[in-house]
């Protein structure tokens, strides 16, 4: 049968105090008409993200301008482009990326301008080699840091030099940033927010999906910024009507009260990171996993195309993986290993790899 390797989904359930607040406040009947504040969100969720920020990051936020409820970190991403893209403007996109946020630029009028990422360089753009044209050009800029695909983390100097750019060529920042929580090896929880000068340019996007296992929930938020949380605010009420009351207390019950879920599921992301780094490295690779995510950037063997690699492991295994090549041109010779599946379908996963693999 068929293992999916590919998708970022954690299976494990989504602790049982915000399932039961759910629960609690979905049998209220205020809670069934249109949500309160719908344009912005609850201000009791966006003061529990307040909250979060100030304990997690050190970053003080006004919950009344400074952040709103989304429908998932996603949602997010679109609304940003539609608040700050005009048609013809360039928007700077790191490459290999996300996939979700050239369809958004696409939406705005915008024109996608790639900067590569690689890893002698720890998988961050470097701004220097942007083309002066392109930069007078440009009005925004996405990225994330813990980043999807590659699992590379953002330093402190990077985050300094790009509030720097940003702000020197009146660039808008959105940085996306739903896995801030999942990093290893000593590495520090962080929001680009927490860097001096960083409200003035940027938004940050971020999501309860993966620290607490509710990505089917669809709850995030973004923070940052007043006035582009203000833009983004007006684009949401003009697309949706807000946010399910009892979703938002149930994410207010995560945010204060769930944080040991973050470290079992960090225990459990490195034990099967172990797992599959063991299985690469006993066929011939070696491999050094990245400090951040929960997925494996992994340079195919022998210098085979993306496309053509994951072919031959899903015709030999059935193991479904994804191409470098699908997350930008720069993803070409490498595939990725996601690790929210079952430990049970991991190991099969790569007992089939011994099986039929060998570099």
């Amino acid at each position: 049968d068929v293992i999916s390797l590919a998708v970022g989904d954690p299976v494990e359930p989504t602790p049982e105090a915000v399932v039961e607040e759910l629960c609690r406040q979905a049998h209220k009947p205020e809670n069934h008409r249109y949500p309160t504040d719908e344009e912005k969100g609850m201000l009791a969720f966006r003061q529990a993200v307040a909250d979060w920020y100030a304990d997690r990051y050190s970053v003080s936020l006004d919950p009344e301008t400074e952040a709103l409820a989304l429908i998932g970190s996603k949602e997010g991403c679109h609304h940003f482009a539609l608040a700050v893209v005009d048609p013809g403007d360039i928007v700077l996109v790191t490459d290999p990326g996300y996939p979700g946020y050239r369809p958004s630029i696409w939406f705005a009028g915008g024109e996608p301008y790639s900067l590569p990422i690689r890893p002698d360089n720890g998988f961050l753009p470097r701004l220097e080699d942007i083309p002066a044209e392109i930069v007078k050009r440009a009005t925004a800029i996405y990225l994330n840091y813990p980043n999807n695909p590659t699992g590379a983390v953002a330093t402190r100097d990077f985050f300094k030099e790009l509030i720097e750019f940003a702000g020197k060529n009146e660039i808008a920042i959105c940085h996306d940033n739903p896995y801030s929580e999942i990093v290893f090896e000593g590495e520090e929880p962080l929001s680009l927010l927490s860097l001096p000068g960083a409200k003035e340019v940027a938004v940050e996007l971020n999501s309860l999906s993966k620290p607490y296992n509710m990505a089917g929930w669809r709850i995030g938020m973004a923070v940052g910024n007043p006035q582009l949380i203000a833009a983004m605010s007006k684009m949401k009420a003009n697309t949706d009507s807000g946010l399910f009351n009892a979703i938002q207390f149930a994410g207010i019950t995560a945010l204060r009260e769930c944080r040991d879920n973050v470290e079992k599921m960090l225990s459990l992301y490195r034990r099967r990171r172990n797992l599959v780094v063991e299985t690469l490295n006993s066929l011939g690779w070696n491999y050094q996993p990245p400090p951040g995510t929960f997925y494996l950037w992994i340079p195919t063997p022998g210098g085979m195309k993306s496309r053509d690699f994951v072919t031959m492991l899903f015709d030999k295994t059935a193991v479904v993986v994804p191409p470098g090549s699908a997350y930008g041109q720069y993803g070409e010779g490498y595939f990725r290993i996601s690790l929210t599946v079952s430990d049970e379908r991991l190991t099969e996963a790569m007992e089939r790899f011994k099986n039929s693999l060998k570099i």
